[in-house]
């Protein structure tokens, strides 16, 4: 039981990870630029 209780919350992790990475593409923001050009020197554009 307690080995499903541990495989329920990990799932939950990761799934509310991959929806934050997809939330964050949809709105324009990339895993290597966080859409603040100050940190990459500007090649958002």
């Amino acid at each position: 039981m307690g080995t499903v209780i541990t495989l329920v919350i990990i799932a939950t992790a990761v799934l509310l990870a991959v929806r934050s990475m997809v939330r964050d593409k949809k709105n324009g923001k990339s895993l290597q630029c966080g859409g603040d050009c100050s940190h990459c020197g500007g090649h958002c554009h």
